[in-house]
């Protein structure tokens, strides 16, 4: 579980998403974003979740992402970039802040000191040919 508070976390995804997709080209469209609805209800995605989870995936999530593109269709591309920034910086700071079967570290906010190790001249013992 992350030690960040759920609004500091939200403000980390942002900025980072923000330098993934730095402008509105490169959020997805609407189309995409209905074609990724269609490939999860596919059977072939159904029965790998099956296999692999032992049940059908979920696909309401990529439902609402669809509903909240085509919401957003005529607003200005800006505040669209932005929301959409927003709305998935929600979703991954709601995912670090709960339990996951990913979760083997945490986030660094600094590098770990002293390393890589410095490596010193060579031994005696070794020879550089």
């Amino acid at each position: 579980m992350s030690s960040v508070d759920f609004e500091t976390a939200v403000k980390q995804e942002e900025a980072y998403l923000r330098q993934v997709h730095p402008t509105s080209d490169d959020i997805p469209s609407c189309m995409k974003l209905f074609d990724n609805f269609l490939q999860c209800n596919v059977v072939a995605a159904q029965m790998k979740s099956l296999y692999r989870y032992g049940q059908m995936s979920e696909c309401g999530q990529k439902l609402e992402d669809f509903k909240f593109c085509m919401s957003n269709k005529g607003v200005h591309p800006q505040e669209k970039y932005d929301a959409w920034i927003h709305r998935r910086a929600e979703w991954w700071a709601r995912r670090r802040m709960t339990n996951s079967s990913e979760d083997v570290w945490e986030v660094r906010t600094e590098p770990l000191q002293g390393y890589p190790p410095v490596r010193s001249n060579l031994d005696s013992s070794q020879t550089v040919e």
